[in-house]
């Protein structure tokens, strides 16, 4: 089940039930990939928030629903059919204009994690915990980790959270970088910091977040090249018209 909640151009998708607690079984992840896409597709919508319920934000694989398909001989059709359901989906969450926000409120494990990393930031509630959990039952990572997480706590101490089969609190979390902070009551810190950075245009959030996923991949003079690609379009949007006008009339853009 999932519970989607709309206030002012945000909307809270929260995870009950199996979603939260076994999120990578065929049925719930089918459920997760299209409450998500929903939000991507609404133009009324400008960010999101993802969170779960009770003791799991987001937790994982059904491992029963593994044994299963060990036994019936389909463990590969099964993994396959999850991954390509996750995996375009955080391709989708990443390239997208709308802001989202994980607010963890208890276990983000496995492909949950994956959920987690790949919003634009993460709140974390005092019991929020991130796990990889792969290596215990024998698999190597999925669901974007090994991308997303070294790019927020570095390559080595990422390399020891998965060979450690390490479960961080939120305040270990924190201290790593893999959270931006800790709040009381992570879901409405994370609507109110999806509100503040939502209020910037269209293009200014879907090419920063580019430009900022990309850095990696480029050298210097291809990173500059792009960027003036992308700030020359801009300068033709409406929200560069709407910002010289605010900025000059000393008051807040209207990019709604």
């Amino acid at each position: 089940m999932i519970e989607i909640e709309d206030d002012k151009g945000i909307r809270l998708i929260r995870l009950k039930g199996e979603t939260a607690s076994t999120s990578f079984s065929r049925k719930s992840m089918k459920l997760i990939a299209e409450a998500i896409d929903a939000a991507l597709s609404d133009e009324g919508i400008r960010g999101f928030v993802l969170t779960g319920e009770g003791r799991f934000f987001s937790a994982g694989a059904d491992i029963n629903a593994f044994q299963a398909s060990l036994d019936e001989g389909e463990i590969v059709t099964l993994i396959d059919d999850l991954t390509g359901l996750l995996h375009p989906l955080l391709m989708r969450m990443r390239r997208s204009s709308r802001i989202s926000v994980a607010a963890i409120n208890g276990a983000a494990a496995g492909g949950g994690l994956g959920l987690a990393l790949a919003c634009d930031a993460r709140i974390a509630g005092s019991a929020a915990k991130l796990a990889a959990s792969y290596a215990g039952i024998g698999l190597s990572p999925d669901g974007g980790t090994t991308w997303l997480l070294p790019r927020l706590v570095g390559e080595q101490i990422a390399k020891r959270f998965f060979f450690d089969n390490a479960i961080w609190n939120s305040q270990q979390a924190l201290g790593f970088g893999a959270i931006d902070e800790i709040a009381e009551d992570p879901v409405a810190a994370a609507i109110d910091l999806a509100r503040k950075w939502s209020r910037w245009s269209d293009h200014t959030r879907e090419s920063t977040k580019h430009l900022l996923d990309t850095s990696h991949d480029n050298d210097f003079e291809e990173h500059l090249h792009h960027e003036r690609v992308l700030i020359k379009a801009a300068g033709c949007t409406t929200e560069f018209k709407e910002g010289v006008s605010a900025f000059l009339d000393k008051r807040e853009p209207d990019f709604s």
